[in-house]
């Protein structure tokens, strides 16, 4: 009696397994490393991304190639996941994340052909992760933070690279004046900083405001352009009459019952806008609507309104000039008021924008960029995201490494160094773990046309002589004191970017088995399954 074959899955399900599937993640994560390797530095280069709609993208900015790049494998997802991790958490080091898990598989590949076993491999990186935490706790220089002048060294590393060389030390000036601006009982959020652009004018035209600036134009012609000593009221009610929620029917018999409606309804906005006059604001901000004669009445009364202001820009007007948001009409009294010195429409070639300025003591600030294109102007904003990402790090940590490849560079000697004190396989993947660090350094000196290996030899043997800080200057193409070339980042880049490179490294090394459904027979789905075409050709 022959034995009938089991089948465990059905038919179109692709299945890869063992040392191929290892092998076809380790591919994809180094295909997303290299791809994003030539943007590392002040002399990365650039990219340009082109939407199915033909909107264009030009950037260096690790996290939003990768974002905006369609990628469909499962493995290299791991890898735009902790770019993004990156920028949410630090603001920079989207580029060197990605890099180091990428070396770290391409090492553990080497490792993988000698016939060590993965969780060997995954050990020896978990433990030289380890070491290297404790090695940058040691290095780790603190700062006052009432230094802005090494703040503004923090900025300025950040933003280079991104078309903001010429002016990072004015683009530092205005990054560290707001977060210091904004800082509170030594928190500090982010969004409280709004980014507004402003196409026409140079990018040298970009500047800080102590206040507001809104995307919006005064609701009539005939309100003032401008308003000096502004006392603003903020208003989350519709300045018009409501429409019944319920269909409702009026029965209006006669011309003089429609007379009297049409009157009651003026009354009822008069009242409304009476009670804003009563308060003595002259400037109205409103979340909804205003209804026609009101804003007529509005004019009348050399009041400034904007309507239809987004939730987030109240909030942040509210922190700006003192104000309370008010959500009813009887609640409404002077105490509510914020002040500006000034609110005024300004128009800059198509766009109309309302300045709120001149707030005293603000907690919300407007950073307004200008800039010749949108293209432009959009490479700048990510300059200014990195930039106020490092700097509110390096105040909450108050801890800053050496940059310029110096950190990775002692980090490698240092794990070297702890290595030879195992005697396991682990040595071999320590080992392998710091090679991959000193990628950073030389894909540095490779995107600057310098040649990598006299660059990392000459780090080297600077750094067994005992010179910790000597890392390359890019500006001067020479390996020299970072610390006193003004070369400087946050500590929280480099430790969050050595734990996310080896947790997704040892997650991929880990996985010896993919399987992918296909989505129904004779189909294959590889935008449900996330396995990506050409994946059962392995």
């Amino acid at each position: 009696m022959t034995e009938k074959p089991v089948t465990l899955m059905p038919e179109d399900i692709q299945r890869i397994m063992g040392r191929d599937a290892q092998r076809n993640n380790i591919l994809a994560a180094r295909m997303v490393a290299e791809m994003v390797k030539t943007t590392l530095g002040p002399k990365g280069m650039d990219k340009m991304l082109v939407s199915p709609t033909n909107e264009i993208t030009v950037t260096n900015d690790g996290v939003t190639i990768l974002e905006e790049m369609q990628i469909e494998h499962p493995a290299a997802k791991m890898m735009v996941d902790i770019a993004k991790t990156q920028d949410t958490e630090v603001g920079d080091g989207t580029t060197t994340v990605v890099m180091i898990a990428g070396k770290l598989l391409e090492n553990a590949e080497r490792l993988l052909d000698q016939k060590i076993h993965p969780t060997v491999i995954v050990k020896g990186y978990k433990m030289a992760a380890e070491k290297a935490q404790e090695i940058l706790n040691e290095i780790a220089l603190r700062i006052n933070p009432e230094d802005e002048e090494i703040l503004k060294q923090i900025a300025m590393t950040a933003m280079t690279g991104k078309g903001a060389e010429s002016l990072r030390e004015k683009f530092a000036g205005i990054i560290v004046k707001a977060v210091k601006q904004i800082q509170n009982n030594g928190k500090i959020d982010l969004d409280d900083i709004k980014i507004e652009k402003s196409k026409g004018e140079g990018i040298a035209d970009t500047e800080l405001i102590s206040g507001i600036v809104l995307d919006k134009e005064k609701v009539s012609n005939d309100m003032p352009f401008k308003i000096t000593n502004a006392k603003i009221v903020l208003i989350d009610f519709p300045l018009e009459l409501k429409n019944p929620e319920i269909d409702t029917k009026i029965s209006i018999s006669s011309p003089e019952q429609l007379q009297g409606f049409l009157n009651q309804e003026e009354r009822i906005i008069k009242e409304m806008i009476k009670k804003v006059e009563d308060t003595g604001a002259n400037v109205v901000f409103c979340q909804k609507g205003i209804d026609d004669f009101a804003q007529y009445l509005l004019s009348k009364a050399g009041i400034y309104a904007c309507r239809r202001v987004a939730r987030s820009d109240m909030e942040k007007l509210a922190k700006a000039t003192g104000g309370k948001i008010v959500s009813n009409l009887n609640e409404l009294s002077s105490s509510e008021l914020g002040n500006s010195e000034i609110v005024e429409e300004v128009k800059h070639g198509k766009d109309v924008l309302t300045y709120v300025k001149g707030c005293k003591n603000p907690k919300a600030l407007t950073i307004l960029i200008h800039g010749g294109t949108d293209h432009i102007i959009d490479e700048i904003e990510r300059a200014f995201k990195d930039g106020l990402g490092v700097v509110s790090s390096s105040l909450r940590t108050r801890l800053v490494v050496p940059g310029g490849g110096a950190i990775e560079i002692e980090l490698a000697r240092r794990l070297r160094h702890f290595g030879q004190s195992l005697s396991g396989r682990e040595q071999l993947a320590v080992e392998e773990f710091a090679s991959a660090l000193e990628f950073i350094p030389i894909t540095l000196a490779e995107n600057a046309g310098l040649d990598p290996i006299d660059v990392l030899t000459e780090l080297k043997s600077r750094h067994d002589s005992g010179e910790k800080n000597a890392g390359l200057n890019l500006f001067t193409n020479k390996i020299e004191n970072v610390l006193e070339a003004k070369i400087i980042e946050p500590y929280q880049i480099k430790t969050q970017a050595i734990n996310s490179a080896t947790e997704v490294a040892t997650m991929i090394l880990r996985i010896d088995d993919v399987i992918a459904s296909s989505g129904g027979k004779g189909k294959r789905n590889s935008g449900m399954s996330g396995m990506p075409p050409g994946m059962d050709e392995y």
